[in-house]
């Protein structure tokens, strides 16, 4: 079993930036690749970005590219999403989640594992 619990979120004007992380405990952490999704209200549950068990592979959603970094401290049990110039349309609950063997995965169905999600606004 893995528990994980995301901090961070928060009410940001557009072009702000936030950081958020997720903290893992349970089983070996850097067996698992991480990711974190989005949903808003009334959409489906989407890919933002993944990585890999080592940090080394990165994936991003073309709407993020370029704007939103993901990394991890594997001796932290923590992964991080670095959001900066925030758009309105970033305004979602924001999920992390970790998939046993070490790829990243663009995929939700992939994860083994989910925290509770912790709540972005962005306002225009």
């Amino acid at each position: 079993q893995v528990q994980l619990v995301e901090s961070g979120g928060g009410l940001v004007q557009a072009g702000g930036s936030l950081r958020l992380s997720c903290a893992a405990s349970g089983r070996k952490f850097s067996s698992y690749a991480m990711g974190w999704f989005r949903q808003a209200p009334g959409k489906e549950r989407v890919f933002v970005a993944a990585i890999s068990w080592s940090g080394g592979r990165t994936y991003y959603a073309d709407s993020v590219k370029g704007r939103f970094t993901i990394s991890r401290d594997n001796a932290k049990n923590t992964v991080y999403l670095q959001m900066n110039s925030l758009k309105p349309e970033d305004t979602a609950v924001y999920y992390c989640a970790a998939a046993f063997g070490g790829a990243p995965e663009r995929t939700a169905l992939n994860y083994d594992y989910w925290g509770q999600g912790t709540q972005v606004t962005v306002s225009s």
